[in-house]
């Protein structure tokens, strides 16, 4: 077989481009022309101490906050500037940082939200498999979201984004206040998400074992810019950690 006849290996589009975004908050800005990115079958770790900018760029990515400039794609398509319902209704999952539970909703009616971003009435289910990975909130089901405990309510929380069906989900700090066995629940959930193959992860993640064990790839801010940003084969344990580091 000669040369000629050899197929190039196929070049496969990221489920999610961000370029050269920025953000501003009134005269300040927070980020300085970040670009990324994240692919289906992946966890892409986005890294960093506190107040460099990884809440904020989840926020300019899910729409929750309107980017100053750059450019967000999404499974190929131009999404930069449109409204976080446009977006959770195109594929973008969102578990914010402090879950946004309904507290005075019940379990059930909290993860029901999630059906106004599908138009098909058919797809307005809960399928056993929310339940056979959260068993909790099946017992639960007539409970206020309120009267849950943290751990429970970022369960809830992973659901209602699962049930809107994403291509792409944003995890914000879901390890933050949670007890050490809904944790490993947590990563458990994330992996077998990841071994579906149809939704790409961007994870932020201040628990420095928990995201380095979970990631693909990973993303370095500080000061609102990207320090370092690679596969994890191509990332020493220790240059990650002092690149995160104070």
């Amino acid at each position: 077989m000669s040369t000629l006849d050899v197929e190039a290996p196929a070049v496969t589009t990221p489920m999610l481009a961000v370029e050269g975004l920025t953000l501003h908050y009134g005269h300040s800005q927070i980020l300085n022309g970040i670009s990324m990115e994240a692919r289906a079958g992946e966890v892409t770790c986005v890294m960093g101490t506190n107040g460099v900018g990884k809440t904020s760029l989840l926020k300019a990515i899910s729409g929750t906050h309107k980017a100053s400039g750059g450019s967000i794609r999404l499974d190929g398509e131009e999404v930069l500037g449109l409204p976080a319902h446009a977006l959770a209704r195109r594929g973008i999952g969102y578990v914010p940082q402090g879950r946004d539970i309904f507290p005075l909703m019940t379990v059930r009616e909290n993860m029901e939200t999630a059906f106004a971003c599908l138009p098909d009435k058919a797809d307005h289910k809960i399928g056993e498999e929310i339940y056979e990975l959260f068993p909790i909130l099946k017992d639960f089901l007539n409970r206020r979201g309120g009267d849950l405990s943290g751990g429970q309510q970022q369960q809830l929380a992973i659901a209602r984004a699962m049930l809107t069906r994403p291509k792409l989900m944003l995890f914000d700090e879901p390890t933050e206040g949670i007890q050490p066995n809904i944790i490993q629940q947590i990563g458990e959930v994330i992996k077998y998400l990841r071994g579906r193959g149809d939704m790409a992860i961007v994870l932020v993640e201040q628990y420095f074992n928990f995201a380095y064990d979970l990631a693909d790839r990973f993303v370095a801010l500080k000061r609102g810019s990207v320090i370092l940003s690679d596969v994890k084969g191509n990332v020493a344990r220790e240059t990650l950690l002092e690149a995160v580091s104070v």
